[in-house]
């Protein structure tokens, strides 16, 4: 007799997370109200030159938690078109808030898993992907819904131009060794450490956030720069 817990699991693949939390204040509920819709990359996206026709590159931000990293590097470039995507109200409201107070207005959002948009790009429209510190899925049979699989090496790779960069970062042992074993075999991702501080110590541009401080994870953060090739 087959457990249930066995069978195969045939829903879409969803990150993991809570959809609804602690209330939004006032002013989030405002922005989530007023200003989310004005920046809501639209469903289908092809090029992003259609959002940021006067910018001169595009980085996409996948998971961006409270949006603390996302927003940082926005404000540091701002001839750069960002994307930024995260399912979860609560860090939606809070990205929000610094979008607004920063007046970044090469910033778009996506409150939605990645994926979808990642397969509807066309091909070379990305230079640079951050995926910071994403759902760990710390459960053996979780772990198939992981984000780094096969199948979305395949579509972010065909989304980013050759020579574009992607970052990895996690805090979580399992995931480390799991991703960066699955984006080495890909053979479209070439590995840039040449020594461990290369992959032990945070880039010189990385932005710290509230997750990483928390230290949740079981091993001190990773973080893994690839060149698309």
């Amino acid at each position: 007799m087959t457990d249930a817990s066995d069978k195969p699991d045939i829903r879409p693949i969803r990150s993991f997370g809570r959809i609804g939390g602690r209330a939004l204040s006032a002013r989030q509920q405002a922005l989530v109200d007023d200003l989310l819709p004005k920046l809501t990359v639209p469903d289908g996206l092809r090029d992003p030159k259609d959002l940021f026709p006067d910018l001169k590159e595009t980085w996409l931000e996948i998971g961006f938690g409270g949006g603390e990293h996302m927003a940082e590097q926005a404000r540091r470039h701002r001839d750069v078109g960002f994307i930024g995507c995260e399912p979860f109200i609560e860090g939606m409201a809070k990205a929000l808030t610094q979008v607004d107070a920063d007046g970044l207005s090469n910033v778009r959002l996506r409150m939605e898993d990645a994926r979808p948009l990642v397969n509807a790009l066309a091909p070379g429209s990305l230079d640079r992907v951050f995926i910071m510190f994403p759902d760990p899925w710390p459960k053996k049979k979780q772990q198939k819904r992981r984000l780094i699989q096969p199948d979305f090496l395949d579509s972010l790779h065909r989304a980013c131009r050759t020579g574009a960069r992607v970052r990895f970062a996690t805090d979580v042992a399992s995931y480390a060794d799991e991703a960066l074993g699955r984006f080495r075999q890909h053979g479209g991702y070439r590995w840039l450490a040449e020594r461990a501080d290369d992959w032990r110590t945070a880039p010189t541009d990385h932005v710290t956030t509230r997750y990483e401080t928390k230290r949740l994870g079981d091993c001190t953060p990773v973080w893994f720069d690839f060149e698309v090739v």
